[in-house]
């Protein structure tokens, strides 16, 4: 009979510890929580430290878009270069204010895309001044005739295309 308890009570015990083994992390893997995914600004999200040159994987470039815009203009030159000639303004004032870089050069494209009234300035202010709205809204702002949706996705892609030339540069 006693025999019986101690089994009991030990596989009792296993049992109720067990799920704190499956929550132990996996090595070799990637860490849990995505990026986050969308063309139309939800590219928002934490800020990498890699190198602006480590692009095995593409994980540098989903960081860089991610990222401050002075963590990586401050380092990137290549980049920096591409954001004076689409808004004709430092890098680093053009980008002020924005959440990330990834969200600033998609709206340096949109600027310059839809040749928007009031040009990249103006883009910018719907994005970052008060009541500040997405991208796709600025554009239905700006310019209520473009589709929205599409120009925002196309200027993500550019944005992203960027990066990753100034990367391998």
């Amino acid at each position: 009979m006693n025999y019986f308890r101690f089994i009991l009570l030990a596989t009792l015990i296993v049992a109720g510890n067990s799920p704190a083994f499956a929550q132990h992390g996996h090595s070799g893997g990637p860490p849990s929580g995505g990026m986050g995914a969308g063309a139309s600004g939800a590219h928002g999200g934490g800020m990498g430290n890699e190198s602006a040159n480590s692009n095995s994987s593409g994980h540098a470039n989903s960081n860089m878009m991610n990222s401050a815009p002075a963590a990586v203009l401050s380092h990137n030159t290549v980049i920096a270069g591409k954001i004076k000639t689409l808004t004709g303004q430092d890098a680093s004032t053009a980008c002020g204010g924005f959440k990330n870089l990834g969200q600033c050069i998609a709206a340096a494209h949109v600027a310059k895309n839809l040749n928007i009234p009031g040009g990249f300035n103006a883009l910018k202010a719907k994005m970052t001044g008060t009541g500040s709205v997405s991208l796709g809204k600025a554009i239905e702002q700006l310019a209520p005739s473009a589709n929205a949706k599409g120009e925002s996705k196309k200027a993500n892609k550019q944005a992203e295309q960027d990066i990753q030339e100034s990367t391998t540069a």
